[in-house]
């Protein structure tokens, strides 16, 4: 009786994580911008940001690209908790690497769960009868807060972008 006996040695891979946030950043950076500078604009000077029916559609769109945004705010986030395990940073940069990450875990939870759901509340149009076609307050307020995080996404995203390319080199 033979018995044959494979012994399997597969090298140790190890996740490549600099390149898991480099994606996910660029990604999410990219597409924000996108969003915010080119599909936005686009809407708004074709007039459809006047039309009744942009409320639903904006939370429609928002609301898809929030759930991506989730989505690389954990992988970096995520990365960002694995290079503080591994020491890949001195303490004080790893520690603003976690803050960071998750300042922009938040931002994009509360566009997710507090932003898109408010301003598309506010554009609904409730009452048709209505002559009027001002932006109420609230509404504006909610815009600025948007910008405000926008600002600060991505001022945060491009420094863990540079970190991250700076670790990867």
């Amino acid at each position: 009786m033979n018995t044959i006996s494979h012994s399997h040695h597969k090298e140790h891979q190890e996740i490549n994580w600099s390149a898991i946030i480099l994606f996910a950043l660029g990604f999410w950076l990219s597409g924000s911008l996108l969003l915010d500078f080119v599909l936005i604009p686009a809407l708004s000077a074709s007039g459809m940001m006047i039309n009744s029916s942009f409320a639903s559609a904006g939370f429609l769109i928002f609301g898809v690209f929030n759930r991506i945004e989730l989505i690389c705010a954990s992988l970096v986030l995520t990365c960002a908790l694995v290079f503080a395990f591994n020491h890949n940073f001195e303490q004080r940069k790893q520690t603003l690497f976690v803050t960071f990450s998750s300042i922009l875990l938040l931002i994009a939870l509360s566009y997710t769960y507090l932003f898109i759901p408010n301003m598309s509340a506010w554009g609904l149009c409730l009452n048709q009868f209505s002559a009027t076609t001002a932006m109420p307050k609230a509404m504006i307020s909610w815009h600025e807060g948007y910008w405000i995080l926008e600002a600060l996404k991505y001022g945060l995203g491009i420094t863990l972008l540079r970190w991250s390319y700076k670790m990867e080199n």
